[in-house]
């Protein structure tokens, strides 16, 4: 691999690959991201290839296999250029009609196409889904197009041509500036201006100064970063090297939390095709800057995320954070001056220096630029990966990109930011999206996580469920939030188990606040919003949990009993045969009884039971009716002419 010693090199090799690539000769993209992976992708990437072979075509259609797509519920996800042709939940059974009808037949399959769920219209090409068309990808649309493995497909889109304009073209007080202007702030969860940042590392004593990318992202079901990081982690190193001529480091550090092996693969991967062309290492392009970065892989610590803690575990230390007087910008890894952003914020920062400060305001809000990659995940018809500008409405995102809830239930809450967000209700869904205005109600943006619940979800145990991974991830260096944690779980606990009392509610509440004040870290300071957010809308819940013994969700299992309907009961036997604690009496033609000193409250017996009987009910709060007499136990063999259910 030749090195690239100039600017005008570079723009001679992004010429010389694009003149080798026909835009006309058909493509097959296959999403391989974590997610399709998951479902299957592997498999379909060999069917494609066995089945080019097969009809000899190799020669004359392109494969390339991309990061992640962002559809993930949908994948695997084939999208088939220069057509745009989107297929989704492709199986390998399906490659042979793929390649026979639509590559060769310009042919649509319509069962691949995604059916939307209002008009029932086939959709067939990926920028019409309402999916995509009602997003601005402009820092994830890239993924699609380029396959993480090969830097030639990120430079042939114009990738490191920023790094070049900012070696060249611009001073290292010129891009500091630029992104100042830009107002970008920092996507991992705290909203801090880059640019003051990078400003404040630079002008901090002491060598050598590091650059850091924070990967860790441990909120439960985001997975925006990991994303970046498999399908186009070039995006990032450029970033990180434009800040690091900025900022006047040399070194980089990437710490990657240990659950994300492929995205480690894929960085690895990319820094070696990165210093084979020299755009990583000694005298980039024969500018005289060198810069070199090295993999960290954290030991899955949820509060390694915050940056004194993942700097602490970088050194080889456990992840415990440092008070916050001691600024990391100015005494950060090894007490040298280090600028921490997560993998989102990099990779933004090719985009400025390319389209200009001016171009990046243009989009979102007032005082949040930019737009925002959400994990959109929960009770919501389309969950996956989510890019909108800053200020798009919860209501936009929920309904218009994520379909809404499925099976025509009510919304009830969104859960913003991780385990150490809020929940917001239904009267906020008009709310845009922001850093300001998430914290007006009591929630955070965080890394970028959005679990939307609805009408069947438990307000309650949602606070107890995150309380709970607070306090097993708490470090417990700090009082506040170790001993604060514990209290609050066991409070939540008695509530959910029925074992609730007056007064319990302001002791959460006084609990809650005495944490976000007094705690070392922002996990301590934010562990409480999840308690006090679901208290503020929902304490009609907490109420009735407490005073009523009811749950009225029907979730808390040590609050609602089962029974069965016996003028509903057909006696078709399907709970009594699952049931895994032998609770349930009865025999064909005899309406069943569930021996409520047995039953464990699984709800097994209400899964199973047939929808057109619906015969096994569930209740909260009120006493289980008294069963039949054995004698009007018996099924009369005419019921169904009498007018009874059979």
């Amino acid at each position: 691999m030749p090195k690239i010693n100039s600017p005008t090199e570079l723009e001679d090799l992004r010429r010389e690959i694009l003149s080798k690539r026909d835009p006309n000769k058909p493509c097959i993209t296959l999403c391989s991201g974590t997610a399709c992976h998951a479902t299957g992708s592997e498999k379909v990437a060999v069917a494609i290839e066995k089945e080019l072979e097969k009809q000899s075509l190799k020669d004359d259609v392109d494969v390339r296999r991309t990061g992640c797509h962002g559809f993930c519920e949908r994948g695997p996800i084939v999208v088939i250029y220069p057509e745009e042709i989107c297929y989704l939940n492709v199986t390998p059974e399906d490659v042979s009609e793929i390649i026979s009808e639509t590559i060769k037949e310009k042919k649509i399959i319509d069962r691949l196409l995604y059916t939307d769920p209002n008009t029932g219209e086939k959709v067939v090409y990926e920028y019409e889904i309402p999916f995509y068309k009602e997003q601005t990808r402009i820092v994830f649309g890239p993924n699609k197009n380029i396959d993480p493995k090969s830097i030639d497909d990120y430079i042939a889109i114009g990738g490191y041509s920023a790094l070049s304009k900012a070696l060249f073209d611009m001073t290292p007080e010129q891009v500091l500036e630029e992104v100042k202007r830009s107002n970008l702030r920092g996507r991992g969860g705290g909203g801090f201006p880059t640019g003051r940042k990078w400003e404040t590392t630079r002008n901090a004593p002491g060598e050598p100064k590091y650059v850091i990318v924070n990967c860790d992202e441990g909120d439960p079901g985001a997975y925006m970063d990991r994303s970046l990081m498999e399908g186009n982690f070039h995006s990032v190193i450029e970033g990180l090297i434009i800040g690091a001529y900025a900022i006047g480091s040399h070194e980089g550090l990437i710490y990657v939390r240990q659950e994300y092996p492929l995205a480690v693969e894929n960085v690895n991967i990319a820094i070696k095709r990165a210093e084979g062309y020299g755009l990583l290492g000694n005298n980039i392009l024969g500018s005289g800057f060198d810069f070199t970065v090295k993999v960290h892989r954290g030991a899955g610590a949820f509060v390694s995320g915050e940056s004194s803690a993942l700097m602490t575990a970088i050194e080889g230390k456990v992840g415990e954070p440092r008070p916050k007087y001691i600024h990391t910008s100015e005494s950060g890894v090894w007490d040298k001056p280090s600028d921490l952003n997560n993998v989102e914020t990099w990779a933004n920062i090719p985009l400025i220096i390319n389209k200009g400060s001016e171009w990046f305001t243009s989009i979102g809000t007032e005082r949040s630029k930019g737009t925002k990659i959400f994990s959109l995940v929960g009770k919501v018809n389309n969950t996956g990966l989510v890019e909108v500008p800053m200020g798009t409405t919860i209501r936009e995102i929920i309904y218009k990109i994520g379909g809404g809830i499925p099976g025509g239930k009510k919304f009830k809450a969104l859960q913003t930011g991780g385990p150490s967000g809020g929940c917001i209700s239904e009267e906020y869904l008009d709310t845009p999206v922001d850093f300001d205005e998430l914290a007006k109600l009591g929630s955070i943006m965080g890394s970028g996580g959005m679990i939307v619940m609805d009408e069947d979800t438990c307000m309650v145990d949602v606070a107890r469920y995150f309380v709970d991974f607070l306090c097993d991830e708490s470090c417990g260096k700090c009082v506040p939030c170790r001993e604060g944690l514990k209290r609050v779980r066991k409070i939540l606990n008695g509530i959910v188990a029925g074992e609730g009392k007056e007064g319990d509610i302001e002791l959460l509440e006084e609990i809650g606040n005495v944490m976000s004040k007094a705690s070392l870290c922002a996990l301590g300071k934010t562990a409480a919003n999840p308690i006090l957010s679901t208290i503020r809308y929902f304490r009609d819940e907490y109420d009735a949990h407490i005073e009523e013994k009811r749950c009225p969700a029907l979730v808390c299992k040590d609050l609602i009993s089962y029974y069965i309907d016996p003028e509903r009961c057909n006696a078709c036997r399907l709970c009594l045969k699952n049931c895994p604690a032998d609770a349930i009496d009865g025999e064909k033609k005899l309406i069943h009884i569930i021996d409520q000193s047995k039953c464990i409250k699984c709800g097994t017996c209400f899964d199973v039971c047939p929808p057109k009987f619906s015969a096994v009910k569930k209740i909260s709060g009120a006493p289980v009716p008294p069963p039949i007499p054995e004698e009007k136990r018996v099924l009369v063999k005419d019921k169904k002419a009498k007018g009874g259910k059979k």
